[in-house]
């Protein structure tokens, strides 16, 4: 296949992929990378269920080409656990009940992430700006709000300790 050759870092590990210079970078992550945390939701950039960071911003990884994450950085989903053990945000989701369906929810924990990377004590009205780029059709936004707040918590105790 002849395509653009990329190295990037994907989740802090160094990859290499070639694509055709049109392929989407959700595309490649799923495709290439095999990366399925990663979903469709609209393919347009409205529903976030692709969201990813990219040298530490939040984008839609349906609306980035897999050629422009050249020497950069991605973050997914799947990055989040460390050693076997879930991320805080992880365990806040399953302790409030924040997910149901789990398309939109991988999106949703990137971009509380790069929230709480940011923010690590964020308001209500802060989180829910933070999330607003990512829908979900079946828990609601409370549940996620709530898990985000608690595990915002649980970082600062650890962050102490």
């Amino acid at each position: 296949m002849s395509g653009v050759t990329v190295s990037a870092k994907v989740n802090g590990d160094a990859v290499q992929y070639v694509c055709p210079p049109s392929e989407s970078l959700m595309d490649v992550l799923r495709n290439r990378l095999n990366l399925t945390g990663v979903k469709e939701g609209c393919g347009t950039g409205d529903c976030g269920a692709c969201s990813v960071t990219l040298d530490d911003r939040l984008v839609c990884s349906c609306l980035v080409l897999g050629a422009e994450a050249e020497g950069r950085a991605i973050g997914t989903v799947e990055g989040l656990s460390q050693d076997g053990e879930l991320h805080p945000l992880q365990t806040a989701f399953i302790d409030h009940a924040a997910l149901q369906c789990g398309i939109c929810t991988p999106g949703f924990l990137v971009a509380a992430k790069s929230l709480l990377g940011r923010n690590p004590n964020p308001s209500e009205e802060e989180i829910r700006y933070a999330l607003a780029g990512n829908l979900c059709r079946c828990t609601g936004y409370d549940k996620i709000v709530r898990a985000v707040q608690s595990a915002a918590k649980v970082m600062r105790k650890q962050k102490r300790s």
